[in-house]
């Protein structure tokens, strides 16, 4: 028993020598930065990173880069910043780390003070969304997305905010941004088009909850939108009874409805070709024989369910429709 409380006692100690020393570390580090020494701190951090890593000292050396990151972003040293930033990734993808929510806000934080025009942060979110989903999803984690979406929100980047929330679970925070998106961006008359589109892209992603959150609150916060259901705007209405109809699941209601409301349908010519794909999802509809989705409605749809080879570049581009 002794032995056994010595050698727990030896770790402790072991471990608390290590925090020292890295507290040491980053003091020195520190002083470098603020004496304006940025080239040889930056060469620095990136000798200590290896060293921890190659002792398999994954935590310290993720630990190390990602306040290094944000001292040299407080000093708007932006291209070390952003390297700094990758090696945090590097060091998650290479200890193979399972994905902690604390691990996300760190990455969105990061992502939330790169320049929102450079190349890095393209290249930083990509490998973040991979990563989130064990390297094999394409889509990411639906937390990461969520977190970036609201960065982009506050950047006023509404198109991109739109995607990632379509690949979040906050359906709440979505129609929050989309009815910022509208009052900014979009005219009067199409108040109803960007929810009706949020609405058919969540269903199109087998997303019914979010689906139906985003189209409850857009509705009652939208200030042009008066109290419904029933609605003045008849896509408004369409969009209730098609939510009504998914939880239902019957093909004839379905089919019926598109029918009726043919004419609003046609306001975007995109709307009947999410609906095929939600007559497939909740309505077994078969297929259409014709295409598996080509040209213009494939790349949309392969982009907004993440299904090109591309990955997350292509859909860092935008949403798979501007509302513009």
């Amino acid at each position: 028993m002794g032995t056994m409380m010595s050698e727990q006692e030896a770790l402790k100690c072991s471990s608390a020598r290590n925090r020292g020393g890295t507290q040491r570390v980053e003091g020195k580090l520190r002083a470098s930065v603020e004496k304006g020494d940025y080239y040889e701190a930056h060469q620095m951090y990136r000798t200590l990173f290896f060293r921890y890593m190659s002792q398999a000292k994954h935590a310290d050396a993720r630990e190390l880069m990602y306040n290094g990151a944000q001292l040299f972003f407080s000093y708007n040293q932006l291209n070390s910043a952003a390297d700094l930033s990758m090696l945090v990734l590097e060091s998650l993808e290479k200890s193979e780390a399972t994905v902690e929510d604390e691990d996300l806000e760190h990455l969105a934080k990061l992502f939330s003070l790169m320049d929102p025009n450079s190349p890095e942060r393209v290249a930083f979110v990509s490998r973040a969304l991979k990563w989130s989903t064990g390297g094999s999803g394409k889509l990411g984690s639906p937390i990461l997305h969520q977190l970036l979406a609201v960065t982009l929100w506050k950047e006023q980047n509404y198109s991109e905010s739109r995607y990632h929330f379509l690949h979040s679970s906050d359906g709440e925070g979505c129609a929050q941004m989309l009815v910022e998106y509208s009052a900014q961006r979009g005219f009067r008359s199409e108040v109803d088009m960007f929810v009706a589109q949020a609405v058919l892209q969540f269903l199109c992603l087998k997303n019914k909850n979010s689906a139906s959150v985003v189209f409850s609150t857009y509705t009652q916060k939208h200030p042009s939108i008066e109290k419904g259901p029933p609605f003045v705007q008849p896509l408004l209405n369409f969009i209730w009874f098609l939510l009504l109809a998914v939880d239902g699941g019957k093909l004839t209601v379905f089919t019926v409805l598109c029918e009726q409301y043919q004419p609003s349908l046609k306001r975007d010519p995109m709307y009947n070709e999410y609906l095929d794909r939600i007559g497939q999802l909740f309505f077994g509809v078969p297929p259409k024989q014709s295409s598996s989705y080509g040209g213009l409605l494939g790349n949309l749809l392969n982009s907004l369910m993440g299904s090109d080879e591309e990955g997350e570049e292509a859909q860092e581009d935008g949403s798979p429709i501007e509302l513009d």
